[in-house]
């Protein structure tokens, strides 16, 4: 009579639900740091939507100055475009447009740049600051700009003589979601060029482990193990 070859309370030297060797799990990479925790985005996020939104008065001063003016002129019954076939209204809305595509550019760039580990609060904070800054900018436009009581003006500047148009924008939604949607488009793009990567981890503890062929009940016709005499095995 031959003796079983595993006794049933040991594991094989191949067991596949034995537990892995001391030292076998992935090692983490040296180097590597943690993302921060919520707190920390959290106050990441909030500085980084009080800069941007701070950055729509210096874009409020530059459209102010850059925008073409509408000339109006007043007969003293009724105010006209001096120009009727001028395009400076328009020009108005243009150029705050591409101010606000080039500001959109620069704040996700620089926020990029300080914040490259950022989560999702550091974008949301973005995006918000730079709806905020393009309103704000706008705003600031108008208030610093001719004054809209266009017939006090008119009344004051006198018959035929000509004075600015109050500083507006026809097409306000457009305007204002240049600058979030740059930023959110530049942002996406650096992270996804220069952003970091994860690092794939050490597996090489495993090496060796599983490497010969499974034996009992696992075992499969394509394993290469031969079956174990049974325990009462034939008499000679």
């Amino acid at each position: 009579m031959t003796a079983p070859l595993t006794p049933p309370h040991q594991p094989g030297p191949h067991d596949p639900w034995q537990a892995p060797p001391s030292g076998s799990h992935p090692a983490p990479s040296e180097g590597r740091t943690d993302n921060p925790d919520t707190a920390t985005e959290l106050r990441q996020a909030a500085v980084v939507l009080v800069a941007v939104a701070l950055a729509g008065i210096v874009l409020g001063l530059l459209w102010l100055w850059l925008a073409p003016r509408v000339p109006l002129v007043s007969d003293d019954t009724a105010v006209f475009l001096k120009n009727s076939e001028g395009e400076e209204a328009i020009g108005a809305d243009g150029t705050f447009v591409l101010l606000a595509l080039g500001f959109g550019a620069l704040s996700a760039a620089a926020v990029f740049w300080r914040l490259r580990r950022g989560g999702v609060l550091v974008v949301v904070g973005l995006a918000l600051g730079s709806l905020l800054a393009a309103l704000i900018a706008w705003r600031v436009g108008v208030w610093l700009g001719p004054s809209s009581d266009v017939v006090a003006r008119a009344r004051e500047a006198g018959r035929g003589v000509t004075f600015d148009a109050p500083l507006e924008l026809h097409s306000v939604w457009v305007a204002v979601l240049a600058w979030p949607f740059a930023a959110m488009g530049i942002h996406l793009l650096l992270t996804a060029a220069f952003g970091p990567r994860d690092v794939e981890p050490d597996w090489s503890g495993y090496a060796g482990y599983y490497d010969g062929p499974v034996q009992g009940p696992l075992a499969g016709p394509g394993s290469g193990s031969s079956p174990s005499p049974p325990a009462g095995g034939d008499r000679t």
